[in-house]
């Protein structure tokens, strides 16, 4: 059985800093534990991996508090009582959020509908006023705390990502030509882009607020990376789909121990063969390509 560790992320240190300072905060308005909750809940809720879904987030929880408001004080209105008016307020809140909302989950609307309509002394729009600025303070300290102190930065996993596809085109070239007539899939380096996009696309919903430009100019380099690395991935698939691989030139064999690679196929090219070609120029194409895609990775 595999044993789990404990881990106590920077990102878990800065959710526990946000709560404590929304909570300061709400105390000169008068610490009672409904205005705590809501500090605490928009603060927790603000502190996301990037800047997009601390945004989203920081929205949609503002769109919940005011949607568990407006329906708590229409059906305080009505002439039903309050569990009437949950059950009635609760099918609503829940429906609308599958309509319009699917992404969100209507908990906190439920619970703040819940709390408007069963509490007899509840002033309704003192409330609704409270909760919004109780939210709001949780909010924006968490939304500051996640852009300022220490911001999530991914870069260093976009280049082992790159490094990791790199080692895996020199151990696919090595396989192709080590004698045998088994040809390497392409398909794990599918696999390594698809993790490299996902990092980029972290990357790009980050807003670095003291290093914007050049968070700009490395996305613009990494994507650009990102483009060579699929079609240096397209001409490895092309030589995992021959029936077996051509001979390799005086050339490409230089090109590929200079590399570091291995070749143990020792076939000679004393004529030239159809399959010749076609391996050679590929083989060829991917080196160059491979080489640009470092260069383009270093800023070069």
């Amino acid at each position: 059985m595999k044993k789990r560790k404990l881990r106590v992320g920077l990102r878990t240190v800065k959710t526990a800093v946000a709560i404590i300072i929304a909570m300061i905060l709400v105390e000169p308005y008068g610490a009672t534990s409904s205005r705590l909750i809501f500090a605490m809940l928009g603060a927790m809720a603000a502190v996301q991996p990037t800047f997009r879904e601390s945004l989203e987030t920081c929205i949609s929880q503002t769109v919940g508090v005011i949607a568990g408001i407006i329906t708590g004080v229409i059906l305080l209105a009505l002439p039903t009582g309050p569990l009437t008016s949950v059950l009635i307020g609760v099918i609503f809140i829940i429906a609308f959020y599958n309509m319009f909302y699917p992404s969100a989950s209507p908990s906190l609307p439920c619970f703040i509908l819940v709390m408007t309509c069963t509490d007899a002394d509840m002033a309704p729009i003192a409330y609704a006023l409270g909760r919004i600025w109780d939210t709001a303070i949780g909010l924006g300290v968490g939304m500051l705390i996640n852009m300022l102190v220490f911001p999530y930065d991914n870069r260093r996993k976009i280049r082992a990502a790159m490094e990791r596809l790199d080692k895996d085109v020199l151990a696919f070239l090595e396989d192709m030509f080590d004698g045998d007539a088994n040809l390497p899939d392409a398909e794990a380096m599918n696999a390594c882009i698809d993790d490299l996009e996902r990092h980029l696309s972290i990357f790009a919903n980050q807003r670095l607020i003291l290093h914007l430009r050049q968070q700009k100019q490395e996305l613009e380099r990494y994507r650009a990376c990102e483009r060579t690395a699929r079609e240096l991935v397209s001409h490895l698939e092309v030589l995992s789909q021959l029936e077996r691989p051509g001979r390799l030139s005086l050339e490409n064999r230089r090109r590929l121990a200079a590399c570091g690679a291995t070749v143990r196929d020792q076939r000679a090219l004393d004529s030239v063969m159809e399959a010749d070609v076609v391996t050679n120029f590929h083989v060829s194409r991917i080196l160059s390509i491979r080489r640009e895609l470092l260069e383009t990775l270093d800023g070069r």
